[in-house]
């Protein structure tokens, strides 16, 4: 039987995606055959730790991770970098006789390192053009010309998410094609890959979820954002709407009291997670355990890489 050489590790945030992958890892070797490349966009960035759930130095049990705090929080992510600087990971991983282990939410993120998936240029002048249409006329136009040209984005995207739909609408002027026709398609682009998705019922997510939410700002969330605020936070276009920054900000300026936040992070988790499985269902390639069958599981992977 081939042996695989990838493996990529999914699912909805809390469902124990991260102490899994580190289980497996052992299994396989440890930090001598195994690293492990995040596919977590918020978890790029440096000093943002607690609201991201990221994993600490020395929690990694000695393994390499690759593609944790590469990007200051006044930059702005972009999924497209990653796949060019996660994709070198990956290759280098392999080129020295190693297994990547692939792990995270964000189903974009691990499509685009995995999947046949080009991502169409910019254009500085479009996005200044739809940018002055925004200003100048409000989202309503944009997402009026976004229902004309690409249904399917319009129904997809939020509507609150207006640097999504200025993308959507730049890549749909530059490409005279619509914007879901660059989506991913769950065509890999690397042979070997071997894909597990972790499950749990709804209800005992909501419960983690909740949980994550206090232990945050127990675990010092506010003083977290204070410092990252100090290094530009703020002006992030997208750091500062990480869910838990953008609370911890409110709380910090009065308009939301530590409550608030908690019950606030809790629901955007809990939004995320139904996204988070939307997505991945869709990708038949997954094969999905339970979230009591881990270790069951854990105990098969080395028949399949070693």
């Amino acid at each position: 039987m081939q042996k695989m050489k990838i493996l990529a590790i999914v699912g909805q945030t809390a469902s124990g995606k991260t102490d899994f992958s580190l289980d497996v890892a052992q299994l396989l070797g440890g930090g001598e055959k195994v690293e492990i490349i995040s596919a977590d966009a918020m978890q790029l960035y440096k000093g943002m730790d607690i609201g991201t759930a990221k994993i600490s130095i020395d929690e990694r049990r000695g393994i390499v991770h690759h593609q944790l705090d590469v990007l200051d929080v006044k930059e702005e992510a972009s999924v497209a970098a990653y796949q060019k600087y996660a994709r070198l990971d990956l290759e280098s991983i392999i080129q020295r006789g190693k297994i990547p282990i692939i792990v995270g939410g964000s189903g974009l993120y691990v499509s685009a390192l995995l999947d046949e998936l080009n991502f169409p240029g910019t254009s500085p002048r479009i996005r200044r053009e739809i940018e002055k249409e925004l200003d100048e006329h409000g989202i309503g136009v944009l997402l009026e010309e976004l229902r004309m040209k690409d249904e399917q984005a319009y129904r997809t995207i939020d509507p609150r998410n207006v640097r999504r739909i200025v993308r959507a609408l730049e890549v749909i002027r530059l490409t005279g094609k619509p914007f879901t026709a660059e989506f991913p398609r769950h065509t890999s682009h690397y042979d070997g890959i071997y894909m597990l998705g972790i499950q749990r019922p709804m209800e005992e997510l909501e419960r983690n979820i909740y949980l994550r939410s206090q232990q945050m700002m127990d675990n010092g969330l506010l003083e977290e954002t204070k410092d990252l605020i100090r290094l530009g936070l703020k002006e992030g276009k997208t750091a500062s709407r990480a869910t838990g920054y953008s609370q911890a900000i409110d709380v910090l300026e009065g308009r939301m009291t530590v409550e608030e936040a908690i019950e606030s992070i809790s629901l955007a988790t809990r939004k995320l997670a139904k996204k988070q499985g939307t997505w991945f269902r869709r990708d038949k390639r997954i094969i999905w355990i339970e979230g009591t069958h881990l270790q069951e599981t854990a105990q098969t992977l080395p028949f399949l890489f070693l």
